[in-house]
């Protein structure tokens, strides 16, 4: 590796986001890294959305609750988180005393993005009484300004672990907020976010693959538009997708959600077809730009030289783990 100008490398995080130094192609990363890990103690967590070479060299793959309840009993010195911002954060809140470490600082969330701090504070002002259950897609400080996170794997379990005649505001999803009033019958304020990736799906190209396919089962992930979930054989989180194709005996799936976590699946169902659900044009828009800023080569660097590094004002994480240590005890009552 070329150090000669790690020093302005270094100083240009905030403006490239990660460190933007030449690595020498004979160098192997996979090898190197493990390496990192042994001599700094430090932990690889990365989300099914990662590309196929970090999820190959992580320590632990999962969805958001997995990631998490990882993240609150590691060990390890140093957190390496392979995923975006706001699991960098959460990371950090659990674990206010470690280094928290992510490979590019502009490894954002278009859902995260949607609800900004400011405008939620005044939103949730307009609905005295309401309890905030916030999907764990949104920034520490929407989190401080919660009473109970949830991912898309325990959703409806924190939802119906409210009383009934509880009023609820539901951010920042609205797509998963609508499905989940369906699923619970609870008449939620929903806050209007979206993830730019699920959004994307389009019905006619889909309806033309399963013409392809006529065998294949459509699998979607509940932040997708109803139009789409309305004709999906199965709905489930990240990983309830992949345990649905581990368990089910049909042999090829049209898959709804961002295309990383079919990596897992073909690992996992070799002798299974897995086709990613087209987007609306002819972008790669069932990709997610954010967690494709992760490459191999920024975990390397990052691990290296223990940057970028997340931090936050102590208030924000402690206000913040509040609503994260309920949704856990809730995962936990409930085996999740």
């Amino acid at each position: 590796m070329k150090d000669i100008n790690i020093a302005s490398a270094i100083s240009d995080i905030g403006k490239q986001g990660f460190i933007n130094i030449e690595i020498d192609p004979i160098i192997d990363l996979f090898v190197e890294i493990e390496k990192l890990k042994e001599e700094k103690n430090a932990i690889v967590l990365a989300h099914y959305y990662q590309e196929p070479d970090i999820q190959d060299v992580a320590d632990y793959i999962g969805d958001s609750l997995g990631l998490a309840q990882e993240a609150e009993k590691a060990d390890a010195d140093m957190i390496v988180f392979a995923g975006v911002h706001f699991m960098a954060e959460t990371a950090k809140i659990l674990n206010p005393e470690k280094k928290v470490l992510l490979p590019d600082l502009k490894a954002g969330c278009s859902l995260a993005d949607s609800a900004p701090a400011g405008l939620f504070r005044k939103f949730k002002e307009q609905y005295p009484g309401h309890v905030v259950i916030s999907y764990i897609n949104c920034s520490a400080e929407i989190k401080a300004l919660s009473d109970i996170i949830c991912t898309s794997s325990n959703a409806q379990k924190i939802i119906e672990s409210v009383p009934k005649e509880q009023k609820i505001i539901f951010a920042p999803d609205k797509n998963l907020g609508a499905y989940l009033v369906k699923k619970t019958g609870r008449d939620m304020v929903l806050w209007n976010g979206s993830c730019m990736v699920h959004e994307i799906f389009s019905l006619e190209k889909i309806t033309r693959l399963k013409i392809r396919y006529p065998n294949a089962k459509l699998i979607a992930h509940p932040e997708c538009e109803e139009q789409i979930l309305r004709v999906a054989d199965f709905i489930g989180s990240t990983t309830g997708l992949l345990k649905y194709t581990q368990i089910d005996q049909a042999k090829e799936y049209i898959v709804a959600t961002e295309t990383g976590i079919l990596h897992q699946m073909q690992l996992s169902s070799p002798e299974k077809i897995f086709i990613p659900a087209p987007p609306n044009n002819n972008c790669a828009c069932n990709d997610c730009p954010h967690m494709k800023l992760n490459t191999l080569e920024k975990l390397y660097v990052c691990m290296k030289y223990e940057l970028p590094e997340i931090t936050k004002d102590p208030n924000i994480l402690e206000a913040a783990k509040k609503p994260i240590e309920r949704m856990l005890a809730i995962s936990r009552k409930y085996g999740l």
